[in-house]
């Protein structure tokens, strides 16, 4: 167009597309995607690693490929029926469908036809991935399919093996809803394609259907129909493994209602689904609607209105007798799959016929009862032994037990690993070399004797000091790299020739190992305290190459791993250190137990772990939770790791394994030889556990009977202790475990098991032991006492004794024991200068219940802790017992015994009726000081000791300590004397 001038205007040229934003965009996904994959093959690439480094390469293939097998194969399969469906649907579209520009299909239509194919390639990969996703989840069942066998025992309505319910039905049960949404979105995906491009069109009062589209709909919606009707078919054998109100398994009106019911409608959903097939020659969606609504029909009226009524007019009336048969398969199948079939019940008067001298003899003889309180005593192991601030233990420690001298019988001994604690180093030496190249070891064990105190209440050691001193011999240096409370990750190795640069052990005194003067470092604060020392142990990941460099600073986002000259050639990286962490890798299909413990076996700090095989799909057998079932005092803090929620009706203790605490050398071991599902598990992996007959004499020794396996069999034995069927309907026997005294009245939290040496009825000698107690579902006292015996040597290991006691009885409950023991005449005279003062506490330990002597013997261990400074710990002063209602309350448990059968008076003051502090001279030169006054001495000996300690001066931390001792000896003589009758002594001593 020109102007009026004649000359063309002047035009606006076209935008130009933003060529930056077109390749921004393509740029941003390729690298997201690229960063995807990278972490995903970083992942992978450094599990390899790990799996190779300590041995298991076989389980890491087997499970990589199982994974990768089932993406692949079920996903593919997944994607490509639906894919499949898709282009038949677009292939035998209508050739002329309508072209309507108000029809919502004409624009879908417009839009997808020129993409169709990239649409269909991306939903390949994201259903690809979505359903491969949930096929490789499935591994651990889909490899139990293949390995399962038998297990001997036929359930008693279908005459099924139990292997059929455990191997079998959870993955064909995968299968069939795998399948079924397999069917249920194709249906839905072709039916849209088949709207979009005109095979389906919205007309008059109805959908009209092509030909093809018929067809095609007709022949997925009744495969569909005949994979509910198999789905039917493995429903009547899930009633078998199902819950209920009552009780788990199948009950009166599943045997006669809703299995028959199951049966009918497995008739009914094939007879359907033919009807689908037939529609392809009758052409007509009339039959096929008549038997899909037959179909619905059935299962309103046959599945729920049919069970219903029989449950509430037939069985509800009569429960009792009908369920009756059924509650007796329930009890028999739960007691088998949580293994206390056997377990031995014996009535118990918890009444004795001796005299207080023969009772006393008989508690001497036949309790080694211990004393000290592992919850309460990680502070005195750590203020005596920690030697340095970057050391630690526990807070709740182990209990274990070592043949000692003066005995030659295992004794009961409290033990804890002294670890590493990077957060105990000072601000200043806080830095990625120190935390990850020099601080990565604890060193040795510490153990005190379990039944004794010192002088001062303090603990026997019988394992102490770095270098080790004691009883427990170590044959290399126990140095410990793989721990609870290990770094994440650790860097050792140096080039040949060079200094070491990892602390070991700490220098001064007599914790000094060598005369070697320790490698200058500027990465080392504080390197003339403490030798140095190179890991030369075979664990770890070699990092010595650019390429391992770079794989782990990109797992563990840490770019000085590659940019630090200390790591070198010669280095490994350590991670992943944690004992239950390393097994639970190692063996992915055992459920690890919260507590893991360390031991000395033969020469060698090692932790022992127990593993469990669990099921869901146990016939009959009643499910628990295991976190619930597990809960107690210990898990609510960081003392034992809580089990994860998982709802099991099956458990074993099948694999004893043992994590090297130096080199991290995992090892499984079999326990139970008669599990189904380990054998299974054996097939899948061969060679990775161990025969049991490879389990050393030294080993042996300190294998356990595992807590958490108590503790669920506990929670099941609180109704299953009862056998009859009518009893148990009646629940008037139901128990409780009982709440932890020590966590005060309000707490509900549960009172956790106790390992502890004691004599069970018809038993001569002390064993080493798992004990609870149970209460009436509704009351305080007593209703039972349950031990299992612990000796892994023994012939009775695993075999668990019930002491049940009379209904009728009344005898005290642990409650109703703490507050006898806190109100007792005797004891608060003891304690009241200790209630008084502000510069002391007291802390009530574990609360043992032993049988002794026909009765019942209650302990419980009282600690007295200073309030005044840090620092302070715990010191085990006094013990108090009781049989039945007199309470007996001394220094050792000796004594407490004897003032308890009355045999001599209590070691505590008269109660005068005046204040305390009030009374006549004693006779001295000097006035007597007050137990406020000793304490205040203690204290600063104490801390005189933590000076001298600090100072590297282990003989005036000694003389301090002994100090402090003979003051804490002074404030408990203050207690059986009275301060000088003067103006000044008026007031009770504070």
């Amino acid at each position: 167009m020109s102007d009026i001038f004649g000359s063309d205007r002047p035009t606006t040229p076209p935008p130009t597309p933003n060529r930056g934003r077109r390749v921004l965009v393509p740029t941003l996904v390729t690298v997201a995607l690229l960063l995807f994959i990278g972490s995903i093959f970083t992942s992978i690439y450094t599990d390899r690693l790990w799996f190779k480094s300590v041995g298991y390469g076989e389980v890491f293939r087997t499970v990589l490929l199982t994974r990768v097998g089932l993406f692949l194969g079920l996903g593919l399969l997944f994607a490509g029926f639906v894919v499949l469906n898709v282009w038949l649907a677009h292939r035998f579209r209508p050739e002329n469908p309508p072209a309507r520009r108000d029809d919502p299909a004409f624009r879908y239509r417009q839009a997808l036809s020129p993409i169709l194919r990239p649409v269909l390639i991306v939903m390949g990969l994201v259903l690809t991935a979505f359903a491969g996703s949930v096929a490789a989840g499935q591994w651990q069942t889909f490899q139990l399919w293949r390995a399962g066998g038998s297990f001997g025992i036929t359930d008693a309505h279908f005459n099924k093996d139990v292997g059929f319910y455990v191997f079998d039905y959870p993955w064909l049960r995968f299968l069939t809803s795998f399948s079924f949404t397999l069917l249920i979105i194709t249906i839905l995906v072709v039916a849209f394609v088949h709207y979009v491009f005109g095979g389906l069109r919205m007309v008059g009062r109805g959908p009209r259907l092509s030909r093809a589209a018929q067809v095609q709909v007709a022949l997925l919606v009744g495969v569909a129909v005949l994979i509910r009707a198999f789905s039917y078919y493995l429903d009547r054998y899930g009633m078998a493994v199902g819950n209920s109100a009552l009780f788990d398994g199948i009950g009166f009106t599943d045997a006669n209602a809703r299995i028959p019911g199951r049966n009918i409608l497995v008739v009914v959903a094939i007879l359907c689904a033919l009807l689908f097939f037939a529609m392809v020659v009758l052409r007509s969606w009339v039959l096929p609607g008549i038997g899909l609504g037959m179909l619905l029909l059935t299962s309103i009226l046959i599945g729920g209105i049919w069970p219903y009524a029989m449950q509430s007019f037939q069985v509800r009336p009569s429960e009792p007798d009908k369920e009756g048969e059924y509650i007796a398969r329930n009890i028999e199948a739960t007691r088998d799959a949580y293994d206390v079939a056997d377990s031995e019940v014996r009535e118990y008067t918890a009444s004795t016929e001796l005299t207080p001298q023969e009772l006393s003899e008989s508690a001497e003889s036949r309790v080694s009862s211990r004393l000290l309180d592992p919850t309460l005593i990680s502070d005195a192991f750590q203020q005596l032994q920690q030697v340095r601030g970057y050391y630690t233990v526990p807070d709740t420690l182990d209990v274990d037990r070592y043949v000692l001298e003066g005995s030659d019988l295992p004794q009961d001994v409290i033990i804890a690993a002294r670890e590493v604690d990077l957060d105990g180093l000072q601000e200043g030496q806080r830095n990625w070399a120190n935390d990850h190249t020099v601080y990565t070891h604890g060193y040795g064990v510490i153990a005190a004797r379990g039944n004794q105190r010192g002088s001062q209440g303090e603990p026997v050691w019988v394992q102490r000091d770095i270098p080790p001193v004691g009883e427990i011999e170590t044959d290399i240096p126990p140095r410990i790299y793989f721990g609870e409370n290990s770094p994440t990750y650790s860097i050792v190795g140096r080039p040949d020739g060079a200094e070491p640069i990892e602390v070991d052990i700490p220098r001064g005194g007599s914790t000094t190992a060598s005369d070697e003067e320790p490698a200058e470092d500027e990465g080392t604060d504080g390197e003339a305290q403490a030798t140095q020392n190179t890991y030369d142990g075979e664990g770890g990941v070699p990092v010595g190459n650019f390429f391992h460099k770079a794989l782990y600073a990109v797992k563990f986002a840490e770019p000085n791993i590659v940019l630090s000259s200390r790591v070198n050639e010669n280095s490994k990286i350590l991670y992943d250190r944690e004992p239950r962490e390393r097994v639970q890798k190692v063996a992915p299909w055992l459920t690890v137990d919260g507590d893991v413990y360390p031991a000395v076996v033969d020469g060698r700090v090692v932790w022992i772990v127990d593993g469990y095989t669990t099921s869901n799909s146990y016939p009959y057998s009643e499910h628990r939770s295991l976190q619930t079932a597990t809960a107690d005092t210990l898990t609510q803090g960081t003392a034992q790791a809580a089990l994860p929620t998982d709802e099991i009706n099956y458990m074993r203790n099948s694999v004893k394994a043992v994590v090297d605490a130096y080199d991290g050398s995992v090892k499984l071991y079999e326990w139970d030889t008669e599990d189904p599902l380990l054998k299974a598990w054996m097939k899948v992996f061969p060679g990775v556990v161990e025969d049991k007959d490879e389990i050393g004499e030294s080993l042996m020794s300190h294998l356990r009977y595992p807590v958490d396996l108590f503790k669920v069999q506990r929670d099941v034995l609180a109704r299953y202790h009862v056998t009859d069927a009518q009893t148990f309907y009646e629940d008037g026997e139901r128990w409780r475990v009982p709440g932890d005294p020590t966590q005060g009245s309000d707490s509900n939290v549960l009172q956790p098991p106790y390992y502890l040496s004691m004599s069970r009825p018809g038993q001569e000698d002390p064993a080493f032991s798992l004990t609870s107690v149970f209460l009436p579902n509704s009351r305080q006292n007593l209703a039972s006492f349950v031990s299992v015996n612990s000796e892994s040597s023994s012939e009775d290991y695993g075999k668990m004794q019930i002491l049940q006691l009379p209904s009728d009885t009344q005898v005290p409950g642990p409650s109703q024991i703490a507050n006898s023991f806190q109100t007792d005449r005797g004891v608060t005279q003891a304690l009241l200068q200790f209630e008084q003062s502000e510069q002391a506490r007291i802390l009530r330990g574990n609360l043992l219940t032993l049988p002794v002597g026909g009765a019942l013997l209650y302990v419980q261990p009282v600690y007295i802790q200073r309030t005044a400074s840090e620092g302070t710990f715990p010191v085990l002063q006094f013990v108090a017992v009781t049989f039945g209602e007199d309470v007996g309350f001394g220094p050792t448990l000796e004594e407490a015994l004897n003032v308890a059968l009355g045999l001599q008076p209590g070691q505590v003051p008269a109660d005068t009726g005046d204040d305390p502090g009030d009374g006549a001279d004693t006779g001295g030169d000097a006035p007597a000081k007050t137990t406020a006054e000793w304490l205040a001495e203690a204290s600063a000996a104490y801390n005189a000791a933590q000076d001298a300690l600090n100072a590297g001066d282990l003989a005036g931390y000694q003389r301090q300590i002994e100090a402090m001792n003979a003051a804490i000896v002074g404030a408990q003589d203050s207690l059986g004397q009275t301060p000088p009758a003067d103006d000044t002594a008026d007031e009770p001593a504070e």
